[in-house]
């Protein structure tokens, strides 16, 4: 058995010799993929293009600007002179957000009996730069507002004591989306790659002709997927080795719990994922087949893993469906040992649901892939 199983692992190797771009690709690709998200994603978002109608043109909406600016997260205000250009750059998507202040600006500023105003206009259609737009302008409007308040209660700022929440963040203390987002997209450029890999290998047979002749051989169900599942597993812990690598020293991601169980269950998480690739390979008839089903199957994926939206805010219909994809519960446990340490004490509910999905997927793979293949 073990010589036959060698024998077919030794041909797949022969086979990435000859096509040696595409454990190239799988690697590369995957990895500048994350580098680039990972570099994107790491920076705080700035220099949001702001357009500004000062209607007032006084020392104080002129203060209120230069605050805007200073916050960082605008580029140096565009001042506009009419309504209807401000309206014309908000529908060509030439700023993120317009401020308007009206001509009584300065004049109810300092009037202790009425309130001063300043409009907002903010281009929903790009809604995480809009977001930060408003959270900047937020706090600039509170900030005027808080001294206001100190100049109507005639109160020096000094002796005024209020409420001040104590503010600690755990996990990922200076909140930086990085390493957030990073150890999802790794999870995904690894799904990817061991879904494709695994997906093209009785494809690729069946296009080159060399099924049947696979077929006839004295070869079991169980040595026919693990002669051709070796060097998948192998590229795809390669793969994984490289790319934990990255977000580690390139991003800063910590491993904060233990890198041995971390590799251990990476090489179960791939064995799942092999066995789905296995799946989508033996009911494609063709290459081109197989790598529109890994697209199809792996962007279904994308939604159940929150790595767009939070698995928790979905329909709890769907949040019962993200049970079902490996990929949900293999980032829940990259982020909990990365940047939690949790261990087995924790994560066992999503170690079993990774073991029983692959035990699933793996039976149907053995006990139907020469049905299937027939």
């Amino acid at each position: 058995m073990n010589t036959r199983i060698w024998s077919l692992a030794k041909k797949e190797f022969i086979h990435l010799i000859n096509d040696w771009w595409m454990p190239v690709f799988m690697l590369v690709g995957g990895a500048m993929e994350l580098l680039l998200v990972g570099w994107a994603t790491s920076r705080p978002i700035t220099n949001l293009p702001l357009a500004v109608l000062d209607q007032d043109r006084s020392a104080a909406s002129r203060v209120f600007i230069s605050r805007l600016e200073n916050t960082g997260t605008f580029q140096t205000a565009d001042e506009v002179l009419e309504l209807e250009e401000v309206y014309d750059l908000m529908r060509r998507g030439a700023v993120t957000a317009a401020v308007i202040l009206p001509p009584d600006y300065a004049e109810n500023l300092l009037d202790p009996l009425l309130q001063p105003e300043v409009a907002v206009l903010l281009n929903g259609a790009e809604s995480i730069p809009a977001t930060s737009a408003l959270r900047a302008i937020e706090g600039v409007v509170r900030n005027v507002g808080d001294e206001i308040l100190l100049k109507t209660l005639a109160v020096p700022e000094e002796e005024l004591s209020g409420f001040e929440p104590r503010l600690r963040v755990w996990f990922n203390e200076s909140l930086s989306e990085a390493l957030y987002t990073t150890p999802a997209e790794l999870g995904l450029m690894l799904e990817f790659t061991v879904l494709l890999f695994a997906a093209l290998s009785f494809s690729r047979e069946r296009e080159l002709g060399t099924l049947e002749q696979l077929l006839v051989m004295p070869f079991s169900s169980m040595e026919l997927i693990i002669g051709k599942s070796i060097p998948v597993v192998l590229v795809g812990f390669t793969d994984f080795l490289l790319m934990l690598g990255m977000v580690h020293f390139a991003f800063g991601v910590p491993v904060r719990g233990s890198l041995l169980l971390l590799l251990a269950l990476a090489l179960i998480y791939l064995l799942v994922e092999l066995c789905k690739g296995l799946v989508i390979s033996v009911i494609s008839r063709s290459q081109h087949q197989a790598f529109l089903l890994v697209m199809m199957v792996g962007m279904a994926d994308f939604m159940f893993t929150g790595y767009a939206a939070p698995v928790e805010s979905m329909p709890q219909v769907l949040q019962l469906a993200a049970n079902f994809v490996p990929a949900h519960h293999w980032l829940e446990i990259l982020r909990g040992i990365l940047l939690k340490a949790s261990g087995l004490a924790v994560l066992w509910p999503h170690i079993l649901a990774l073991v029983l999905l692959g035990l699933a997927v793996g039976g149907f793979s053995i006990r139907y892939v020469r049905r299937a293949l027939d």
